[in-house]
């Protein structure tokens, strides 16, 4: 890695600037224009061919950098967009300047390497599932295998996702002055209240892998007339698709059963994709560890019982051959999705970090390209995960 090392002083300031400009100024899933633009001018600058958008999303994009005779082609993946109301609480800030770090390093290093790299912005992980429509959209298809990292409370190799669905309510009821003739209304803000007791009242029947979250997104405007309308949101997770269905079955009939009680009507939608769980590479993600062990970082091995949550990195893994180790970046059991996170993806601690993670990505990504037996090995390890062999090169 001596080689990524001398290449890192000349490309970390442009990290930290390009982390912490995406930090100052965090946009929401589906709205990253500004990153985008900071991220594609940093890579066309070092010499990536850029194509955005991408896969038919306006703040996605392809930057590739052709090697110098045939072979694999592989990918490192960024993140960036924030938290409506937080800001980047997920660190993907981080994510999205430590992953185009990556692939420039692996560029410089290696100029002549075999094959395509990629670096793929994918948008609107929180809730969105970028990385799903561009798989579907093709954007994967020649792609051997995808890296990426994510910042956490703690290292980790690996970390299990559960399967997520994201559902979008609309309870519809009749208008009516609330004191002087309620009667003929038929309140809207009561059929959602009760459905999200009705949902309260189901965890203690579900899996103890289940997690169901929600809220409302629309009571109603005024105190004074019975609402017509109102909308939630609401996020039901399990670790199995076969789990997820029942959950959204129970959760359909719920909303029925509350619109019933309160002589209102329902709507239940799916708002993005369903994401799917998580299938590791671990013939990737050890060699990546291993080279971050060198750096000083050490990564604790994959487990069960680590805390969860679901990403649509998960569909990737089910297509081809990922990682997704995470970095600490903050105190242990700082939590996700908070001020203090938030807090920490801005700090100098986490830039350190993010820059020795970008050096291991990059070199496990030229193995990646030039090491013909590691990559059949992960590629063998995902059949056998699987059922059936990857996309990508034969």
């Amino acid at each position: 890695m001596d080689d990524l090392l001398r290449l890192l002083p000349a490309y970390r300031p442009s990290m930290d600037r390009i982390s912490l400009a995406i930090h100052a100024r965090p946009e929401v899933r589906f709205e990253e224009r500004y990153a985008v633009s900071e991220l594609t001018r940093w890579l066309a600058g070092e010499g990536f061919a850029v194509g955005c958008p991408a896969g038919g999303l306006e703040t996605a994009f392809v930057a590739r950098h052709q090697g110098s005779r045939p072979g694999p082609t592989v990918a490192v993946l960024m993140e960036y967009d924030a938290l409506p109301g937080l800001g980047h609480g997920c660190g993907h800030n981080l994510i999205a300047a430590g992953g185009a770090l990556a692939a420039i390093l692996a560029a410089r290093a290696q100029p002549d390497h075999p094959g395509t790299l990629l670096a793929i912005g994918t948008p609107a992980e929180e809730g969105g599932g970028g990385k799903i429509h561009m798989l579907e959209a093709g954007v994967f298809d020649d792609v051997d295998a995808a890296l990426m990292f994510h910042p956490a409370d703690r290292g980790l190799v690996a970390r299990h996702a559960l399967a997520a669905a994201h559902l979008g309510l609309r309870f519809h009821g009749r208008a009516a002055h609330a004191a002087k003739n309620p009667q003929d209304g038929r309140s809207a803000l009561a059929a959602v209240q009760l459905f999200l007791t009705a949902v309260d009242m189901m965890r203690q029947f579900a899996p103890t892998t289940a997690r169901l979250h929600g809220i409302i997104t629309n009571g109603g405007d005024a105190p004074n007339v019975v609402p017509a309308l109102t909308e939630a949101a609401l996020f039901v997770r399990d670790t199995t698709a076969e789990g997820l269905a029942d959950l959204i079955a129970r959760i359909t009939d719920a909303a029925n059963g509350a619109a019933l009680a309160t002589g209102c009507k329902a709507d239940i939608f799916e708002t993005a994709p369903q994401y799917a769980g998580r299938i590791h590479n671990l013939t990737l993600a050890n060699r990546c560890a291993g080279y971050l062990g060198e750096l000083g970082v050490d990564l604790e091995p994959p487990s069960p019982t680590n805390p969860a949550g679901s990403s649509d990195i998960g569909n990737l893994s089910q297509a081809i051959p990922v990682i997704h180790p995470y970095l600490q970046i903050a105190e242990r059991d700082t939590p996700g999705h908070s001020e203090q996170m938030r807090d920490a993806a801005g700090g100098p601690e986490a830039h350190d970090r993010t820059a020795l993670m970008a050096v291991a990505i990059a070199r496990t990504a030229l193995d990646a390209l030039g090491d013909t037996e590691f990559l059949t090995a992960a590629r063998g390890e995902f059949r056998d995960a699987v059922g059936e062999p990857a996309r990508g090169y034969q």
